[in-house]
């Protein structure tokens, strides 16, 4: 049974039902009168659609984790309607016609449930935009300097924009693998943007410090977070090729530290769900490649991340960011781990995926509030007031 890939007819209502999903965490917001007492408006409206984004990342791993993607085939709707309320007789002539297929009732809520949210997020960066030339205008009016150039809120909003057509390509692509690791990607990206906004917010809310580092400490932390995205990436590539299954223990796999694998194969990106480009089905030493370079790169990762933390030792400061990186790498090994000997269970999947986005988010926190003293060659593990 086919159905037309691109029915924009709902769009006009998912815009709608964006703006209400917007505008419960808005009121809650102006309700508790936190914008009063975390350092203003605009520092309380970026870190509510930090949380909103993060939300969204998981949402997106449970949707991918439980088949979901396609429960609704088409886009933005859901067979041209808004909601599966509508779609009712669609999605049972569906599952008639291919029992075992990926539309359901369920799975067509759990796909549109993740697309509501994404537009909230997307009216909430459109909202954040406003805000930031808002700020913009009334500094220069003043003859001061905004707490963030408003560049940063646009270049958001193209990124969520992106990420929106990311999405509507995972859909029409039949769950392309290379096209769901870049929506995928594209959300801890999404995730960067919106921390290094709030932490620069952070910084002008108040009596705040600026920690500062030495050059080779900053360094480490770049290469921490370049190794995290790489992670990320290869993980991505693992979930979307379904290849956590292909070794079910460890530190072995298949009954050996070097199975049988096909780089070749994992590694042709762009190509269909479960095939090579020829049409032909992927092997599955294929699969194994993809599994034992995420589990090598996982090892490297820990290490880099390791040295991190060791060398945070040294500023006081920043005890609990470094608590915090800790625990999420403990959770990631944890979770990891689980994925194998367990058998990929949702929950530890989910939480894979939430743990490297939070690790995400504490990296470039780390980095955004940290500079290198300009007139020292090295700087000592000390704070420096900002200057007001």
């Amino acid at each position: 049974m086919e159905t037309a890939l691109w029915n924009l007819s709902p769009l006009g209502q998912l815009v709608l039902i964006g703006m209400v999903v917007a505008a419960i965490p808005l009121t809650l917001l102006l309700w508790s009168g936190r914008h009063r007492q975390t350092g203003g408006w605009h520092y309380a409206l970026t870190l509510t659609t930090l949380f909103l984004t993060f939300d969204l990342v998981l949402f997106g791993a449970f949707t991918r984790l439980t088949d979901s993607g396609l429960g609704c085939p088409d886009w933005p709707g859901c067979y041209g309607h808004a909601s599966p309320v509508g779609a009712q007789g669609h999605i049972e002539l569906a599952q008639t016609v291919n029992p075992e297929g990926p539309v359901t009732h369920g799975k067509a809520w759990i796909e549109m449930l993740h697309r509501y949210l994404a537009s909230g997020v997307g009216m909430l960066i459109v909202l954040l935009a406003i805000s930031a030339w808002r700020d913009h205008r009334k500094a220069r009016a003043l003859q001061q300097r905004a707490p963030i150039h408003p560049a940063w809120a646009m270049a958001t909003l193209v990124w969520v924009c992106v990420q929106g057509a990311f999405g509507a390509l995972t859909v029409t692509m039949k769950l392309f693998p290379a096209i769901v690791t870049l929506h995928l990607l594209g959300g801890y990206v999404l995730l960067g943007m919106l921390t290094l906004q709030a932490a620069q917010l952070w910084l002008q809310s108040g009596a705040r410090e600026t920690q500062v580092m030495t050059v080779s400490v900053r360094a480490i932390l770049w290469l921490a977070l370049a190794a995290l995205l790489l992670q990320a990436a290869l993980g991505g590539w693992v979930s979307t090729n379904y290849a956590v299954l292909a070794c079910m223990e460890f530190p072995t796999c298949q009954g050996s530290h070097w199975p049988a694998m096909d780089f070749a194969q994992g590694f042709t990106l762009w190509r269909p769900l479960g095939l090579l480009p020829d049409g032909q089905p992927i092997s599955f030493e294929a699969l194994t490649a993809i599994h034992m370079v995420h589990r090598w790169m996982a090892g490297v990762l820990v290490l880099v991340i390791a040295l991190v933390l060791w060398q945070l030792r040294a500023y006081p400061a920043l005890r609990r960011p470094m608590q915090l990186l800790g625990l999420l790498l403990a959770l990631q090994l944890a979770t990891g781990l689980s994925n194998v000997v367990l058998g990929w269970p949702l929950l530890a999947a989910v939480l894979h995926t939430g743990g490297a986005g939070a690790m995400l988010v504490c990296l470039v926190w780390l980095l955004t509030i940290s500079q290198v003293r300009a007139n020292s060659p090295v700087a000592m593990p000390t704070t420096l007031r900002k200057a007001t």
